[in-house]
């Protein structure tokens, strides 16, 4: 356990420091820290409860004179508990935060690994360009990509090119930029001498010692002026140039990285003089060796990308904003490439991901569930004991923006509390590297713990993708509860930016009214695991033990974007040819060795549609639908036919349907037209007899019968 240090701030907070079993302080950063002092000492972990104060709690445990043995934490109350209108109600909440913050930290995670030399290309007009090159060029290697002329500096510090940008990609220690050069004269072979500013008739060359095409009549003088440097070629073929560096400064106000989280290393503070200035400043420290989380981990055996050449899931590549994730295949086998150099760690993919091959590390969802675990078994405990008996629900948000708005509503609700409405007494945040890492297996999995809802925070800063991609999942939870009986439990509140407070205010405001609904189900033991398929199962099943209202027979319609479903299939059509089982990448279809007989397991299949794509009669269509754990466990056979034997060894070598199919095919083409296809079709029958007769036969074990058999169907054929 911990020493847990915490502080009703200037007795502005309510706190109740015998129900918390805590002794109370009232002024824990000025008069009273020397209690802080005191906890150094001691060898347990220390949680402080402020966040205002971290840098002056900090810098006192670097100045104690005994290194401290645990790690010092910190959890805000103030803000999200103590300021708001029901902070006398808020000890369970305040106990839970306070578990949490107990907590072990998640298991480190691998990392990726940068090195940059200081190789910057500033990208835009010649006018902003060059002098932020000229500031920069004495700290780092500097080159000049001017989209617009703008006047040269006398001295040749730094290499200076112009034309278009035509692609640029890459991140830190590893950009490469192609662009085409549009002006007759190459102000890297331009020694600035003047020769054709004075020779040309029309001044079209002035100090940017690039030619104004609009002005230029054609006249060459300039070229001739310039023979013997060679920097002016109107017929210039190669213009093409490339080259690479480590750092992108793009001054352009369209940049060519337009993704919502650009990679490292690429900055684009557009026009502003104040952003450019703050960028130039992290320029200055990008020279070394660096490294950043693994975010992902990826399982390629599981995944439903792509089999026999057919793409089938690609949820993980279109919802991805960074263009991290390619499709790459190899013998026809489908798979995702992440370049973890790219990867920003929004979490996106392991969210939207049907199988689970795509996981999100940064904590994994295992952390994460035994974190909101804590939060509900404690805010239960304490619910009880302070007689409230209310559920809890689960606000999750990003760490960074989402903490900024969270805190700032906090604030203005302990200011302003006719304008604006803190958290209520039941809401619990929790915060996460981005919101797009969280998925269905954690909402259904807060659900089963004791939370009565699961809303997301979005801050304004994401990108559409990703508000689309949880709306989406979004509905589908709701659907799936709606299927058992329980009202739809998840939610999202979207805000223009951090700072705009208004809509969660009002969404707390409602909650507050509204107040605090039931528990969806009685708390579930299980844990959460690494594998989201194996959660969702068993949430299912926690769920399905408790539903309002039995699933019936042949399940429940669930949406298109549904992971979860089953296949339907025209018999009529399907020759049991099985290219189906073999593209499936679950394990879901399954064929029979014995007979022809396709099989089918619903459990296992992700609804990923390459079955659907390869099966060459169009036979088989998704079917998304929730039904009962029990059904979509059983194996059910989807269709079967009886088996072709060959006409001359009575093997088994395909299906009779099939056969039949071919024989009917065959009748369409001229050379199997008319009386020539009877006689082809009796004697394809009759062959058939005389087959199946001598099987028989062997079957019994009278050989002699069988050999005579085959005999009379082979003199037939003679």
């Amino acid at each position: 356990m911990s020493q847990k240090l915490v502080c009703n701030c200037n007795g502005t907070m309510p706190l109740d420091g015998k129900a918390l079993g805590l002794t109370m302080h009232t002024s824990l950063c000025r008069q009273e820290i020397g209690s802080v002092i005191k906890a150094f000492d001691g060898s347990d972990s220390i949680v402080i409860a402020c966040t205002q104060e971290r840098a002056l709690f900090g810098e006192l445990a670097e100045q104690s004179e005994k290194p401290l043995v645990a790690p010092l934490r910190f959890v805000n109350i103030r803000e999200v508990a103590g300021w708001t209108q029901e902070a006398k109600t808020s000890t369970p909440k305040i106990a839970a935060l306070l578990a949490l913050a107990d907590m072990p930290e998640a298991e480190p995670v691998p990392v990726v690994n940068y090195e940059s030399q200081g190789r910057l290309l500033i990208v835009g007009p010649g006018d902003q360009a060059l002098p932020w090159a000229d500031k920069l060029s004495d700290s780092l290697d500097v080159s000049v990509l001017c989209t617009e002329p703008g006047t040269l500096p006398i001295a040749r510090n730094f290499p200076i090119y112009s034309g278009e940008v035509i692609k640029l990609d890459g991140y830190l220690g590893k950009f490469s930029v192609d662009w085409n050069l549009q002006n007759p004269i190459d102000p890297e072979m331009c020694t600035r001498c003047g020769a054709c500013v004075e020779v040309c008739p029309e001044g079209a060359i002035d100090d940017s010692f690039q030619i104004d095409l609009d002005k230029c009549k054609s006249h060459r003088a300039c070229v001739t002026a310039c023979a013997s440097i060679g920097a002016i070629n109107f017929d210039r073929v190669e213009r093409q140039r490339n080259a690479e560096f480590d750092l992108i400064m793009d001054l352009r106000t369209d940049p060519k990285m337009r993704m919502s989280q650009t990679p490292q290393g690429y900055f684009a503070p557009g026009k502003d003089p104040l952003e450019q200035a703050l960028v130039a400043n992290q320029l200055l420290g990008l020279v070394g060796e660096f490294e950043k989380p693994k975010y992902f981990s990826y399982t390629e055996k599981i995944c439903a990308h792509g089999r026999n050449g057919k793409v089938g899931c690609s949820a993980c590549i279109d919802v991805c904003s960074t263009g991290a994730i390619s499709s790459l295949f190899k013998n026809g086998q489908g798979i995702v490439e992440v370049n973890p150099n790219l990867c920003m760690g929004c979490g996106a993919c392991s969210t939207v991901c049907p199988s689970g091959a795509m996981r999100y590390n940064y904590p994994s969802v295992s952390h994460q569930g035994k974190e909101i675990k804590t939060l509900a078994n404690v805010f239960t405990a304490e619910s009880v004991k302070a007689k409230q008996s209310q559920a809890p629900v689960l606000l999750l948000h990003t760490l960074k923006a989402g903490t900024q708005a969270l805190d700032s509503l906090g604030r203005l609700a302990h200011l302003r509390p006719k304008q604006f409405e803190g958290l209520p007494s039941f809401v619990l945040p929790y915060g996460i590297e981005h919101i797009a890492s969280t998925g269905l297996d954690l909402w259904l999995g807060a659900l089963s713990y004791g939370f009565s809802e699961v809303i997301l925070l979005l801050t304004g800063d994401e990108d559409p993708a990703y508000r689309a991609a949880l709306e989406t999942q979004c509905d589908l939870g709701n659907a799936i509860l709606a299927a058992y009986g329980f009202d739809a439990r998840l939610s999202l509140i979207q805000l223009a930016s951090a700072d705009d407070l208004q809509p969660v205010s009002a969404a707390m405001g409602k909650l507050r009214q509204r107040g605090a609904l039931q528990a969806l189900c009685s708390a579930a033991s299980f844990g959460l695991g690494t594998q989201k398929r194996e959660t969702i199962e068993m949430v299912l099943e926690h769920l399905q033990k408790q539903a309002k209202a039995p699933l019936p027979a042949g399940g429940v319609e669930l949406p298109k974007s549904s992971f979860l479903g089953g296949l339907n299939i025209n018999k009529d059509a399907c020759t049991l040819c099985m290219s189906c089982v073999g593209s499936c990448p679950e394990g879901a279809l399954l064929d029979n060795l014995d007979e022809p007989k396709l099989s089918f397991i619903e459990k296992q299949c992700v609804q990923c549609g390459i079955c659907v794509q390869t099966c060459p009669e169009q036979a088989l269509s998704l079917a998304p639908r929730l039904q009962t754990v029990e059904e979509r466990k059983q194996k059910v056979e989807l269709n079967e036919t009886k088996p072709f034997h060959c006409i001359s060894c009575g093997k088994v070598f395909g299906t009779a349907k099939m056969v039949d199919l071919m024989l009917v095919k065959l009748g369409a083409h001229g050379a199997f037209a008319g009386a020539f296809a009877v006689q082809r079709h009796a004697q394809a029958s009759q062959d058939s007899r005389r087959v199946q007769a001598a099987r028989r036969a062997h079957e019994r074990h009278d050989l002699a019968r069988s050999h005579q058999l085959l005999r009379t169907f082979t003199q037939g054929h003679a």
